[in-house]
C-alpha cells in the first residue's frame, strides 16, 4: 500500500493497480482516488499548485503565516493588532450556552491584568475590546520610552511582573537588595530592557496568569487559550483609525450591546465614561521597592494568613490612588506641537508615554463612532455627515465605503499579512524584499487614492 501511495504521489503508475485496471476496467483514477490519502485527492492537489503558485509571485516566500520577526520586533516602534481566542472558541470568559455558566467576571481579571502591564512595560495600549471568547487589543512598542529608563526603574518594574526565585505569591514583593542584585548584571539588564519593550512577553505576561487562575477555578487542567496570538502590523493612520473602529465596536457586532457607552470592557467604554468623571480604584503596579528592613519585619513577626491576606488586598489597588477609567490607556489624539521624536514619557507609572495615535479628536472620533454602530445593517446605510465625511477624506478614505470597511473588516483584512492602504502596503512589501502583501488587492476599493 505504501508503494502504491508513493507511486500517485509521484506520479508514476503502480504495477499493482495496473493491474487491477486491467481485470475491472476502471481507470487510475478511479482506483487511486480510493487508496490514495485525502490530501492527495486532486481539490487537494489544485489547493497545493495554488499555494506554490502565490510562493512564486510573491518572490519565492510561500504565504503561510508570518513569522513575528516579520510582524514586529522589540527594537522598532510599531503598531500591531493582537487577536487572542479561547482554546476551541469555548466562551471561557462570557456565558457558557451548554452549561449555563457566567465566566463574565473574568473579562475584568483581563482588563485589570492589562491596566497593570501597561504600568510597567514599555507598550502603548491603545485600544482594546475584551469579549465572551476572545480579546482584540491594539498595542504600540516603544523601545524609545525603555531606554530612557533608570536601570533601577528597569529593574522594579521587571520584578513585579517576575519575581523570580519566589516560592510563596504572599512574598512576591521585590526588595531593595533584589533590585540592586539585578542591576548588578548588566548583560541581563540589556535583555530585559529589550523584553519590555517586546508585544509577545507582554502577551505571555498577560495570557498565562489568566490562564492559570481561570484552570484553578475550573479545577481543571490544560490550554485556557487557543495558541499563540494573531498579530497584524498597520501600517498607517487610515488603518489605524478602521482598525480602532473595528476593535471598539466589536460587542455591537456581536449584538451584546447596542451603543458603544454600554460596551464595558472597551477602551470607547472606559473613554466615554473618563469624559463624565468616572474614576475606578487603580491596578497599576506600585513601582517602589519594600526596604530590606520592612521585608525581614514582615516575614518575621507576621502570620503567613495575615501575610496572604495582606498581599491580596494589596493586589486590588496596590497604589491606594483612584484614577480616571481611561488614564492607563494611551491618548487618542496626537500633539502636533509635539516633536515626533520626543518619547513623552509618562510620570504618574500608569502607562509608558502620553503620546497619542490619531489625528482627530476625540469629539470627532466619538461622533465617527456612533455613527458607524448604526450601521449595522447591510444595503441600507445613511449618509456619512458633512463633517465627518471631510475627516475621513482627509486620511484618504472613501467616505462611502467607510461603513463596508468597518463592518466587514475581516473580509478585507482577516486574511492580510498587514492592515492599511495598498500603497502602504507595496511600499512595505517591496521593503521586506517580497513583491506584494496578501490582502492587498482586497483593500484597494476602499481608498481613494488606491
Amino acid at each position: 500500500m505504501r508503494d502504491v501511495q508513493a507511486a500517485t504521489l509521484l506520479g508514476q503508475p503502480s504495477p499493482q493497480v495496473a493491474a487491477t485496471d486491467q481485470s475491472s476496467n476502471q481507470s487510475w483514477f478511479d482506483v487511486s482516488h480510493r487508496i490514495t490519502p485525502k490530501w492527495c485527492h486532486p481539490p487537494f492537489v489544485d489547493k497545493a499548485a495554488n499555494f506554490f503558485l502565490e510562493s512564486e509571485q510573491t518572490g519565492g516566500e510561500i504565504m503561510g503565516r508570518a513569522k513575528r520577526v516579520e510582524e514586529f520586533q522589540a527594537s522598532e516602534v510599531g503598531i500591531v493588532h493582537v487577536v487572542q481566542r479561547c482554546v476551541r472558541r469555548a466562551w471561557l470568559t462570557g456565558v457558557d450556552e451548554k452549561s449555563g455558566k457566567d465566566f463574565s467576571h473574568r473579562r475584568e481579571w483581563i482588563r485589570r491584568r492589562l491596566e497593570a502591564l501597561a504600568s510597567v512595560f514599555g507598550i502603548d495600549v491603545l485600544t482594546y475590546a475584551i469579549m465572551s471568547n476572545h480579546m482584540h487589543l491594539i498595542l504600540r512598542n516603544r523601545p524609545d520610552v525603555v531606554a530612557k529608563w533608570t536601570d533601577q526603574e528597569v529593574a522594579i518594574r521587571w520584578l513585579r511582573v517576575f519575581p523570580g526565585r519566589r516560592l510563596e505569591e504572599h512574598l512576591s514583593e521585590p526588595t531593595e537588595s533584589d533590585v540592586q542584585m539585578l542591576v548588578n548584571q548588566p548583560e541581563r539588564l540589556v535583555v530585559i530592557r529589550e523584553r519590555l519593550s517586546d508585544i509577545s512577553w507582554f502577551m505571555r505576561a498577560l495570557s498565562e496568569p489568566i490562564a492559570r487562575i481561570a484552570n484553578r477555578q475550573d479545577e481543571c487542567t490544560g490550554r485556557f487559550w487557543e495558541g499563540r496570538f494573531k498579530a497584524l502590523r498597520i501600517m498607517d493612520e487610515t488603518g489605524l483609525l478602521a482598525c480602532a473602529m473595528y476593535v471598539d465596536l466589536n460587542p455591537i457586532r456581536a449584538a451584546m450591546v447596542e451603543i458603544p457607552e454600554k460596551a464595558t470592557h472597551t477602551s470607547a467604554h472606559d473613554r466615554i465614561h473618563a469624559a463624565k468623571g468616572k474614576q475606578i480604584h487603580a491596578a497599576a503596579f506600585d513601582l517602589v521597592p519594600i526596604t530590606n528592613q520592612e521585608a525581614g519585619n514582615k516575614i518575621k513577626n507576621t502570620p503567613v494568613a495575615e501575610l496572604r491576606k495582606q498581599h491580596k488586598k494589596k493586589k486590588r489597588n496596590p497604589t491606594g490612588s483612584k484614577i480616571a477609567s481611561d488614564a492607563w490607556l494611551s491618548p487618542l489624539t496626537l500633539d502636533k506641537q509635539i516633536l515626533t521624536l520626543d518619547a513623552q514619557l509618562h510620570g504618574d507609572g500608569l502607562r509608558a508615554s502620553d503620546r497619542g495615535f490619531l489625528q482627530i479628536n476625540w469629539e470627532d472620533y466619538l461622533q465617527l463612532l456612533n455613527w458607524t454602530a448604526k450601521q449595522g445593517i447591510d444595503g441600507v446605510v445613511s449618509e456619512v455627515p458633512a463633517q465627518l465625511a471631510t475627516v475621513l477624506t482627509s486620511l484618504g478614505i472613501d467616505s462611502t465605503m467607510w461603513r463596508d470597511m468597518v463592518w466587514h473588516f475581516k473580509k478585507y483584512f482577516g486574511r492580510s499579512t498587514c492592515i492599511g492602504s495598498p500603497a502602504a502596503m507595496e511600499a512595505d512589501a517591496k521593503k521586506s524584499g517580497k513583491r506584494w502583501h496578501r490582502g492587498q488587492r482586497a483593500a484597494r476599493s476602499l481608498y481613494l487614492a488606491a
